[in-house]
């Protein structure tokens, strides 16, 4: 059995012996899948009816699972409680690269109601699909999600202090077949094991850097998309673990080489999706839209950078915007340009809009989110873009409105943002300040690397 399965072929399949094993799990504030694996028979006569009980610091804590105090949402005063994570159904499928193994992830509700965590992720990205829902409209998308291959284990990277890890190539690798077959033996096991687990994927291909590959899936509904990828990604590591292999989802490893980014390509549909809501009668350079498309752009433009933390997490998450390096800097719009932040392809029913500033590190869920809620408030308020740019954006980048430099940057023009505690809740926008202002902080803390190869001797 493969691919996407219903809770009857669950129980078949455990009854029968071919799963004993059912990953229940949730996306945290990093976008890492977090939760319990669970014992086929138990998940079947208990979790199907009774959801499961986690505890609710792993939505306030950091990357090493370190309770982070000043947060609202739980804390040591509070006695770090549980939540309820109930299975979403819906995205039940067996784990192909995983012996005997189903995966289904979940929704975080509170204990003692059936009301959904406002700060966890997928609830962020629920409550903007309801806005849409309301406005008449569902949402398409698709996230381009490049990584690096090294030659190296994680666990020889990490006897080496994660410096000197070796990519898998030598060469700058776009496009390059030659290059991709050296590395097929562990990204045609992604594609393929991806395929088995009901992920659909259409390509992958070399990227602009040694060693680093996109591993392309196919669009769907947002909730849908953002699943795809967040199972893409943890499956990705896990099968390049069991290979021996290290690869990183970081948006700028080394400062050598390109940037791995997350690209999020977006259109909105009616509301049962059968009916394209960008196209229209409207001149667009060799096409033609209709105003919503032209709204859902401005909305996005005029707010990408009080959102930007959402796109951006992470203080190394700057370090790959960078004039020369297909990352964006100028905020602008453009024709099948890919120096511009927001790039325009198709036409008719595939008319989208592509944005390029995510990176790879970016917690889809929330990247999904903010980009849904401003392109609303764009359709809701009728915001016009700026003209469409021609050229290069990069030399006209000190002319136009630019990415933010560094979290802090970010960090400030979310805490000014009067649209993002709108859009998003006071109480959810105030969680991810504290967890960017957390990442920032304990950053700021570590002497690198770096600061002592230049300051050791000299200073």
């Amino acid at each position: 059995m493969q691919g996407r399965i219903d809770t009857d072929t669950l129980k078949r399949l455990v009854a029968d012996d071919e799963i004993d094993t059912v990953i229940a799990a949730f996306p945290d504030m990093y976008g890492r899948l977090v939760g319990k694996r669970l014992a086929g028979r138990f998940f079947v006569d208990e979790i199907l009816k009774h959801g499961m009980h986690a505890c609710d610091y792993l939505l306030a804590c950091d990357m090493d699972m370190d309770p982070v105090p000043g947060y609202a949402f739980t804390s040591w005063a509070k006695g770090y409680g549980d939540f309820r994570p109930i299975p979403d159904f819906e995205t039940l499928r067996v784990a192909s690269w995983l012996p005997k193994t189903a995966l289904v992830l979940c929704d975080v509700y509170r204990e003692h109601a059936h009301e959904l965590v406002p700060v966890a992720p997928r609830s962020m990205l629920r409550h903007q699909l309801e806005r849409a829902a309301k406005l008449g409209f569902s949402v398409m998308a698709a996230s381009e999600l490049e990584l690096y291959v090294f030659k190296d284990s994680y666990d020889t990277v990490a006897e080496k202090g994660f410096i000197n890890a070796t990519p898998i190539g030598r060469v700058i690798e776009d496009y390059h077949i030659l290059q991709g077959t050296k590395e097929e033996h562990l990204i045609g096991a992604i594609r393929s094991h991806l395929e088995r687990s009901g992920v659909p994927v259409e390509s992958s291909k070399g990227e602009w850097g040694p060693g680093q590959q996109e591993i392309g899936l196919r669009y769907a509904d947002a909730l849908e998309m953002a699943d795809r990828h967040s199972i893409y990604k943890h499956a990705a590591k896990e099968i390049a673990w069991q290979q021996g292999h290290a690869i990183t989802f970081m948006a700028k490893w080394d400062e050598r080489y390109a940037g791995s980014s997350c690209h999020i390509h977006m259109s909105l549909w009616d509301e049962k999706g059968k009916k394209p809501q960008f196209a229209g009668d409207e001149p667009l350079g060799n096409t033609t839209s209709s105003p919503t498309f032209r709204w859902f752009l401005g909305g996005w433009m005029k707010h990408i950078r009080e959102l930007f933390a959402f796109f951006a997490p992470y203080p190394a998450s700057y370090k790959r915007y960078v004039e020369g390096s297909f990352a964006p800097t100028g905020i602008a719009w453009s024709f099948d340009n890919r120096t511009a932040g927001f790039r325009i392809v198709g036409s008719g029913s595939s008319l989208r809009i592509e944005c390029r500033a995510p990176g790879a590190d970016a917690n889809v869920y929330l990247a999904f989110a903010a980009a849904i809620a401003a392109g609303l408030d764009g359709v809701a308020n009728h915001i016009e873009p700026p003209p469409a740019f021609e050229g290069d954006v990069y030399k006209a980048a000190s002319d136009l409105p630019h990415m933010p430099h560094s979290l802090n940057e970010s960090i400030a023009a979310l805490s000014e943002s009067a649209f993002a505690r709108e859009a998003f809740g006071e109480d959810v926008v105030d969680h991810y300040l504290h967890f960017f202002r957390t990442e920032q902080r304990k950053f700021d803390a570590v002497v690198t690397d770096y600061e002592r190869r230049r300051y050791f001797e000299m200073a």
